[in-house]
């Protein structure tokens, strides 16, 4: 399978942050991470990647819920 320049930076952001932080980043800091322009672009790429089978949520919280705050 092969990924757009735009999820191979979401995929790369996230390693990246994960790496640092210890946890999934959110969906504006994946977008910062990813050089992308706003949350809404970071949220479709993850969906896609999602749907492709490329990235799995493991934490079973709600989809949409901050990861550090959980609103």
């Amino acid at each position: 399978m092969t990924l757009t320049d735009r999820q191979q930076r979401i995929m790369r952001g996230a390693r990246e942050w994960i790496a640092e932080h210890g946890e999934a980043p959110s969906l504006r800091e994946l977008a910062a991470a990813a050089g992308l322009t706003s949350a809404s672009s970071a949220h479709y790429q993850v969906q896609r990647l999602r749907e492709q089978g490329v990235i799995v949520e493991t934490r079973g919280r709600p989809s949409g819920r901050c990861p550090h705050c959980g609103r």
